[in-house]
């Protein structure tokens, strides 16, 4: 396919760089503002770079040797300060197609690389070489970690030793994915492999854990089967405001511990003026719920029955209750809603439609929205705006170093008659 010289214009919502031709709009992962590239076209409007013939104002120096090949990692060639502009620019956008925009999104709080303290890994066994690390860009084919800049160094530093000991874990040709999550105690490492453990297995992954000092090891025959303990030398524990929490293997987990500073401070910022009980859905471990009993009573509801059952043990003393509960299928109600003097609402990557709603037409004063999501955001923000909500400021925060992905928090105060 012939080649075409192009500049990049702007960047697309997933990070890849946008040129307009004479043939249509091309994407092009990879590439900056301002950049002058070759490129290849691959289908209706993509393309691939081959050659950077000039660069633009915003590119940087990638610091990774797997970027360009790893699919964790789009826009290590952004500088810093382009990337939070941008992502705060995202949640603009986001808004105003909503019809809002007019609300505040103050700069984007950056968390740096080398914070992330949960990550699943993919592993395959070829002979008698195993490659661990995340697939490609658009491809099931593995990346051989030998570096990772986004995750914290304690679990980067054991890449390599679990390489070593999967040969002796899968079969020819078999797979698995490895979940690392760090923890006050140290690395909880989940292995997530279809066929049961033997009994070689197991003292494999438990010496593994004496020499390595995990705290714990777990295996599943799939990411939603219940974890089964292997190797437990020290009980995972994650502090949540004044409390440490047991963690289950698998439960949900902000990605960074800095970042979970930013939007608890948010959190309780937003509710700092009111006077009464709180309501906080999609609770998970507590991440809110607990830093908010300082304020009032809460009650906290997941459809995770083993996180709500984590947070009950945890908030032992507090005025925190915690119930199980689907709120995408089972929203609180209008009238359940009436006695609460505000909520928190921190809901998956599709937002809370039919939550939304049952909150637009609440009498809640005062709502504190956490998204990771800028689209499921605006859509739900609409909502309550119409229902008598206004929405005060928004802050967008960046946990999610060199991917398109940005978490936000926003602030809701109804409106007075």
């Amino acid at each position: 396919m012939t080649e075409l010289t192009v500049t990049i214009g702007h960047l697309g919502a997933l990070g890849d760089g946008v040129a307009e031709t004479a043939g249509g709009r091309l994407h092009i992962p990879f590439t900056a503002s301002g950049d002058r590239v070759r490129v290849t076209p691959k289908g209706k409007d993509a393309a691939t770079l081959a050659e950077l013939l000039e660069p633009g104002p915003d590119r940087t120096e990638a610091p990774c040797r797997h970027f360009g090949t790893c699919g964790g990692c789009a826009l290590q060639h952004l500088r810093p300060d382009f990337i939070a502009a941008w992502k705060r620019e995202r949640i603009v956008s986001a808004l105003a197609r909503a019809g809002l925009d007019d609300v505040t999104v103050g700069p984007t709080i950056a968390i740096p690389p080398g914070t992330r303290r949960r990550a699943t890994l993919a592993a395959t066994r070829i002979g008698k070489r195993v490659l661990l690390g995340f697939a490609e860009r658009s491809s099931h084919r593995l990346v051989d970690l030998q570096e990772c800049h986004v995750l914290r160094p304690e679990l980067a530093a054991l890449i390599a030793p679990i390489r070593d000991q999967l040969p002796e874990l899968l079969t020819a040709g078999e797979s698995a994915d490895i979940a690392l999550t760090w923890t006050e105690s140290g690395a909880d490492l989940v292995l997530i492999r279809k066929r049961p453990l033997s009994l070689p297995d197991r003292e494999t992954l438990a010496a593994f854990a004496e020499a390595a000092d995990l705290a714990s090891i777990s295996w599943r025959a799939s990411v939603t089967a219940p974890a089964e303990p292997v190797a437990a030398r020290r009980t995972p524990r994650i502090r949540l405001g004044k409390a440490m929490v047991a963690f289950a293997p698998g439960a949900f987990l902000q990605p960074s511990a800095e970042g979970e500073v930013a939007l608890t401070g948010f959190v309780i910022e937003t509710l700092k003026s009111i006077n009464g009980p709180v309501a906080d859905l999609f609770c998970g471990l507590g991440t809110f719920a607990i830093p908010a009993a300082d304020m009032g009573p809460v009650s906290a509801y997941d459809a995770d029955g083993p996180a709500i059952a984590t947070l009950q043990k945890a908030a032992k003393g507090l005025p925190v209750s915690a119930h199980r509960r689907d709120l995408l299928r089972e929203p609180l109600t209008v009238w359940e809603l009436e006695n609460f003097a505000a909520a928190i609402i921190d809901p998956p990557r599709a937002g809370a439609e039919k939550q939304a709603r049952m909150l637009a037409d609440s009498a809640v004063p005062l709502i504190a929205y956490v998204s990771c999501n800028p689209v499921s955001f605006a859509r739900d923000a609409a909502i309550l705006a119409q229902g008598g909500y206004r929405l005060e400021r928004v802050t967008p925060v960046d946990q999610f170093a060199w991917s398109p992905h940005v978490e936000l928090t926003g602030a809701f105060r109804r409106r007075q008659p």
